[in-house]
């Protein structure tokens, strides 16, 4: 990524005063949730600060938590462990799994709608973390009851980050027992958006050709 782009987007979001999620200004959040669903397909996005908050994400939007068992192959140590941190057991058979995975970096970023296209699980967790901007994911999904709940999980209180300034709830069956902070940052979402939207347009030439 060139630096003179990521000063650029940088200097956007400081300039404008708005550097934390729960700022009901915000533009970068929902710029980059827009991006993720236009490009993969998916009607829904719930950003998250790190792959393993995603996964949390994407298993609490479908009411699977403690002493549930999922159908997940392929998982590494890490997930594993943090699977059995929650109380959710793993098993590696064919069954549906609960969710996929898709991990993003500067070789593979243009390719997430066709990543995404592969995909049948309810939740898909695309971890942006490889785009070099620090931690980030997101949950991908067509269904609007997980979307919720997964929304529901990453803020501390009983309200999500589009009901807090009403304080008016409208859905109070959602509220988790236990909230995490799990909110991205509007900064990371910014560089994300960036190296997401470059990655995704066909490379130009200019100049005299011979």
């Amino acid at each position: 990524m060139e630096l003179f782009d990521t000063a650029t987007v940088l200097t956007r979001v400081l300039t404008s005063g708005v550097v934390m999620s729960i700022e009901k200004s915000d533009r970068e959040l929902p710029g980059l949730e827009r991006l993720l669903t236009k490009q993969s397909g998916r009607s829904k996005a719930v950003l998250l600060n790190s792959r393993s908050a995603a996964v949390h994400a994407a298993l609490a939007g479908q009411g699977i938590g403690h002493g549930d068992t999922i159908s997940r192959p392929g998982l590494g140590e890490r997930d594993r462990a943090f699977l059995a941190w929650l109380g959710v057991t793993v098993r590696e058979d064919d069954g549906a799994p609960a969710f996929d995975r898709i991990a993003l970096e500067a070789a593979n970023a243009h390719a997430l709608g066709e990543l995404a296209s592969a995909s049948s699980a309810p939740a898909l967790v695309v971890d942006l973390t490889g785009l070099g901007f620090g931690p980030a994911a997101a949950v991908l999904t067509d269904d609007p009851t997980l979307w919720a709940r997964a929304e529901r999980l990453k803020i501390f209180g009983a309200y999500d980050l589009r009901t807090m300034w009403t304080q008016q709830e409208d859905s109070a069956d959602l509220v988790p027992g236990v909230q995490f902070n799990y909110r991205l940052s509007p900064l990371v979402a910014a560089c994300v958006r960036m190296a997401l939207g470059q990655a995704a347009r066909p490379l130009t030439t200019t100049g005299a050709t011979t």
